[in-house]
């Protein structure tokens, strides 16, 4: 049966071409605007919607969405600017009587005339289907003409598995509500082209209009407006200012409702006091997209802002930002006030930090890379970087990302995206914001161990985006991902004309996790007959001052040539030797084709800048650095990032003897007792455990001597030992707290540890728990941590009473797929313990990549589980299983991160 149904918040959402709209609940006072939805249809749509024209239907209609709210029935409209444009209904009445769904509801849609094939309807169902699917519903079901195509369309093209029976002119469309990848990639791609519509007006504007440029130099309004003026802007340019008829040569009119042509996009630059009233202005005139450059808002000022654009449907960037940019040279569109105009290129960027944004755009303008199109987000109240990565991924001109992002909206909606995008393109990013997460004050190993660094990082590994730790290595990365072939694997070979330049650039790659694998005889033999004598053929390669152009080239092109290297690095320092001969040693990397079949990279030590692009003579670049670390790292980068795109999507496996169901009622079960959320006690933790078949060691519960004494007695092993543990609300480091008593043998000693804790821990203990003393094996840890912004993060490493302290964890985002797991197994540095390096053999592999994914499933599931703490869990040959858990449960609505909204 349907759950009970609760209120959901409004939210703004895209439609197909891009426009906004509001989704919410009905409310009584839609009555009239719903009536009158109906009233206005064609009769040919009446027919089609209620199968029959009659006068009544439209009110009967409007009574049914606008009655009191009860279980089973949700009504959700569309509106945009205060019309009703659109209405969604299911109804589970009974439980559906279809007879071939025990948790059905029957589903009914209408749409404005004139506003059909604009997705309103397929909206609606989206946000329908996320809020049936919270309710317990698992299927939708519908009754329609054969001829109204448009509804069987809408309902086929969903995403979602849906079977239709014909009954003489009707059809019964039955639809299943299971949220597989094939439905989450065809509300992704909805949103994309929707997202990448709402963008036209914003990143290729027909009219640009810059509000509050002064008539004075010295103004960000005046100089925006000067950028776009001096850098070509092909669309119409006009400024707002009351005092001027025209700023720098453009026209300037009083208002924005004065303007001859209505603004696609409007940069406001005008006191932080004036604009909501300013973008209340544009949004009556018709302004499809806001810039706002002001900085402080106040958040009355901010929210009024926001509002605007949303009830406007306008697209908004910053505010607080330097500005947006498109070089495209039919467009040419410069609104930032940067020093100078960016140069044309490849290479998205999206930042937060204006200083960020000015450093990034000179990078890659120097190094020849050039820019596509460039946002300065600034405080990000609507477009992200996410937007960003959508038009990226259409424009046709974009080859490469950069992102700089201090916070992120909606982390696993940019998760999707990412790993789309960056199976197309390289995505690198700063990890900005590190030395700010520290550690968490709180009372589980799992939250103490789990960063926001961590978790980023998680985020980053998982969608195959390239992090790097500052805006140099950014610019170094991007250099070489610009410009070269992806390594195949790790191994580099290092060639140099001075021995100490090669040992640098050794301990580099070494440091950067690369491999230097010792050349083949064969390469050694071909590599002395054409490098100068004295030369030393290992790796490095050590070509001594005296090797000419010439040597150099054939040196590197047999070293190009053998399959025992995947990647090149040439460190080279002036010497008068090769000045004194005219060799440019510098022209051997660059004589060939400038992108080969493996990456070569160049270090010069006297390199002024720390890197550059050197021109090739076959139509390409090689990067060359000051820094052998540079160079190093950004191999680095490339040998991950080839790796990444090498191995195929992982997926999440199907688990046996799951109860979701079951799991949910022990959760709302518990929070209806104790409102605030809090610690489970350890039967309703196992209890909880058990619905997803997690293992645990037999235990039992005492709340007396004797009946300690008994549960010992049945639990002892068999060497008769047993482990007593005192329990109180709360109470989690067991040990910290000297709660425990190992080693338990005999009626005499478990009497003496039970009053030993009674005494200690008077007015606390509630019970306590017993477990036979487990088997020798590798302590691990367990854990989950529920990030109100990035979901559930699953951790995983060595555990044990020195967990913290060792901090050998690794973590990744939930829900975990086949490759998450293994990289979480590998990840820690005691992986090798697993693995039996030790020659105890190896443990159980297979069961404990089940207790994780189970693990990250009852996370996944439950957003009420803050927090889950599985230390020590015992690995053994044997199997797997957890000696202690401890689990926190806080109320929570549950949200639907796939949900298409603007934030």
């Amino acid at each position: 049966m349907a759950h009970h149904v609760t209120d959901r918040p409004p939210v703004h959402a895209l439609l197909a071409d891009g426009t906004t709209v509001c989704i919410r609940s009905v409310v009584a006072g839609d009555h009239d605007q719903l009536e009158g939805l109906y009233e206005e249809m064609s009769p040919e749509n009446l027919r089609l919607r209620f199968f029959a024209v009659s006068h009544r239907s439209a009110h009967l209609a409007a009574d049914r969405a606008c009655a009191p709210a009860r279980s089973g029935y949700r009504a959700l409209l569309a509106e945009t600017q205060g019309q009703v444009v659109g209405l969604a209904e299911y109804d589970a009445g009974d439980g559906g009587d279809s007879g071939d769904e025990t948790d059905a509801a029957e589903v009914s849609i209408a749409v404005a005339d004139g506003l059909h094939h604009r997705g309103v309807g397929t909206l609606l169902v989206e946000h329908l289907v996320s809020a049936a699917r919270a309710e317990g519903i698992r299927a939708f079901t519908a009754d329609a003409l054969s001829e109204n195509h448009a509804v069987l369309k809408l309902f086929a093209d969903l995403g979602l598995r849906t079977t239709r029976r014909f009954e003489g002119p009707e059809v019964r469309c039955s639809i299943a509500l299971d949220q597989s990848d094939s439905y989450l990639t065809a509300v992704e791609e909805r949103g994309r082209a929707a997202d990448v519509a709402s963008l036209e007006p914003l990143l290729r504007p027909k009219v640009v209009a810059v509000i509050g440029a002064g008539r004075k130099p010295g103004s960000v309004g005046r100089a925006i407006l000067h950028q776009l003026h001096a850098g070509g802007y092909t669309g119409r340019l006009f400024a707002v200012n009351p005092a001027a008829h025209a700023i720098i040569g453009v026209p300037s009119y009083p208002s924005v409702s004065a303007l001859p042509r209505t603004p696609d996009l409007a940069v406001l630059a005008v006191p932080a006091a004036a604009v909501p009233e300013t973008a209340e202005a544009c949004g009556k005139a018709g302004v499809r997209a806001l810039l706002v450059v002001t900085a402080g808002l106040d958040a009355d000022q901010a929210q009024a802002l926001l509002a605007t654009c949303r009830s406007y449907g306008m697209r908004l960037v910053g505010p607080n930002c330097l500005g947006i940019s498109n070089t495209d040279p039919q467009l040419t569109l410069d609104a930032t006030f940067a020093a100078g105009h960016p140069r044309p290129g490849t290479a998205g960027v999206a930042v937060q930090s204006g200083g960020v944004g000015i450093a990034l755009l000179d990078g890659l303008s120097r190094l020849g890379i050039g820019v596509s199109s460039f946002a300065s987000l600034g405080d990000k109240f609507d477009v992200s970087g996410n937007d960003l990565l959508q038009w990226w991924e259409s424009d046709g001109r974009t080859g490469l990302a950069l992102l700089h992002l201090e916070s992120f909206g909606n982390p696993r909606a940019f998760s999707r995206t990412a790993r789309r995008v960056t199976r197309r393109m390289p995505l690198l990013t700063v990890d900005a914001g590190r030395t700010d997460a520290g550690r968490r004050a709180a009372a589980s190993h799992t939250a103490a161990a789990a960063t926001r660094t961590m978790t980023r990082q998680a985020l980053f590994t998982q969608a195959g985006i390239t992090a790097t730790r500052s805006v140099g290595e950014l610019l170094e990365t991007a250099a070489l991902l610009h410009s070269q072939s992806l390594p195949q694997g790790a191994r580099v070979a290092i060639i140099t004309n001075a021995g100490g330049a090669g040992v640098l650039a050794a301990d580099a790659c070494a440091e950067a996790g690369l491999s230097l694998p010792v050349p083949a005889p064969a390469l050694v033999d071909d590599l002395l007959a054409v490098l100068p004598d004295g030369a030393a053929v290992g790796n490095p390669v050590d070509a001594t001052a005296a090797v000419t152009e010439e040597q150099l080239t054939d040196c590197l092109d047999r070293i190009m040539r053998y399959g025992g290297v995947d990647a090149v690095l040439v460190a080279l320092v002036p010497t008068a030797v090769a000045a004194a001969t005219g060799d440019d040693l510098v022209r051997a990397l660059t004589s060939g084709p400038g992108r080969r079949a493996k990456p070569i990279v160049a270090v010069r030590l006297e390199q002024g800048l720390p890197v550059e692009l050197l021109p090739a003579t076959e139509d390409g670049t090689v990067p060359s650095y000051a820094e052998p670390q540079a160079a190093a790292r950004a191999l680095a980068h490339a040998t991950r990032r080839a790796a990444w795109l090498a191995r195929p999507a992982g997926t999440v496996p199907d688990l046996d003897g799951i109860e979701t169901e079951r799991a949910r009622t022990v959760v709302e079960t518990y929070l209806a007792a104790h409102p605030d959320g809090g610690w489970l006690d350890p039967r309703t933790c196992a209890d909880l455990l058990s619905c997803y078949g997690i293992p645990q060691i037999p235990w039992a519960w005492a709340e007396t001597e004797d009946d300690a004494v008994l549960a010992a007695d049945r639990l002892r092993g068999f060497d008769g030992r047993v482990v007593m543990k005192a329990h109180w609300p709360g109470l989690v480091h067991k040990s910290r707290q000297h709660a425990v008593h190992l080693d338990l043998r005999g009626d005499s000693q478990v009497r003496a540890a039970y009053r030993d804790l009674e005494t200690r821990f008077a007015g606390l203990t509630t019970g306590v728990v017993l477990q036979p003393l487990a088997a020798r094996g590798t302590e691990l840890f367990a854990g989950v941590v529920q990030d109100e912004v990035f979901g559930p993060l699953v951790l995983f490493g060595l555990g044990g009473t020195a967990t913290e302290v060792l901090a050998d964890h690794a973590a990744r985002l939930a829900p975990l797929t086949d490759h998450d797991v293994h990289d979480l197994i590998t990840s820690p540095r005691c992986a090798p313990l697993l693995f039996g390096a030790q020659g105890s053999g190896s443990v159980d592999l297979g069961e404990l990549e089940q207790l994780l994914l189970r693990l990250s499933r009852m996370a996944a599931d439950l957003p009420q589980l803050a927090e889950t703490d599985f230390n020590p869990v015992l690995a053994t040959p044997g199997g797997v299983t957890v000696l202690d858990a401890r689990i926190r449960l806080v109320p929570c609505r549950p949200q639907d991160p796939y949900l298409r909204r603007l934030r």
